[in-house]
């Protein structure tokens, strides 16, 4: 097994490259007015990210790619920080318990296939689909299978902001519940993909069961911190 969570930290690296030579990070030069920039944005968006309209209406092939480019992409700073912060803090865990290349395919299917589910769930949307989020919820599914046992740091805004140590398992199965019921409110338009959230998170934990169901579960993980919600 890896000393270091080499994958995750290079998983992170990879989206943060991606969104600094992306038009949203603003960084990119682009000519002309603030409309141009917006314009460069959705074209990159359009380029990489899941059309769920294309991707079911069309017979061509880079479509179905889609859902493997989005994963590294990010619609803003704050989208790519939540997500990347999550990634890290539970990621290096589950991809030691798993090893690089089994948490490379765990992250990588499970994110795919909950792009692939929000996009047959709003297959008529022209908005484009972006971001980690499915994949890093598969992560955190995982971790709830694998270390059950573990405590985090969590930071709730009706508790004042205080950072305070729960079971891990309080604060996922917490945080899946608000997705859950979320997903009421994914609609066509721009928002978050709360059902890509709910696959994701629930994909990982069987991915973790069905690999490690045989083995001893509930070995104490690093000291791990994070906030309530991904």
């Amino acid at each position: 097994m890896p000393k270091h969570p080499v994958l995750t930290c290079t998983l992170i690296a990879l989206c943060c490259l991606v969104f600094l030579i992306s038009p949203a990070s603003g960084f990119l030069p682009v000519h002309g007015t603030g409309a141009s920039l917006h314009r460069a944005q959705a074209d990159w968006f359009q380029r990489w990210g899941v059309l769920p309209r294309t991707l079911w209406d069309s017979a061509a092939l880079r479509p179905l790619l889609t859902p493997l480019t989005a994963l590294f992409l990010h619609a803003d700073w704050l989208h790519l920080l939540g997500n990347m912060l999550f990634l890290y803090v539970f990621g290096g865990p589950v991809e030691m318990r798993m090893g690089p290349f089994r948490f490379a395919l765990c992250y990588l299917s499970v994110g795919y296939i909950a792009m692939l589910c929000y996009a047959a769930a709003h297959h008529h949307s022209d908005q484009t689909l972006v971001g980690a989020s499915g994949a890093v919820s598969g992560t955190l599914g995982a971790f709830l299978y694998l270390y059950p046992k573990a405590r985090v740091t969590s930071v709730f805004p009706f508790l004042l902001f205080l950072p305070l140590r729960f079971p891990a398992w309080l604060v996922l199965v917490f945080w899946l519940t608000l997705q859950w019921i979320a997903t009421r409110q994914d609609g066509d338009g721009p928002g978050v993909a709360y059902l890509a959230h709910v696959v994701g998170f629930t994909l990982g934990f069987l991915y973790a069961w069905l690999r490690f169901r045989t083995a001893t579960v509930g070995t104490p993980a690093p000291a791990t911190q994070g906030e309530s919600t991904p």
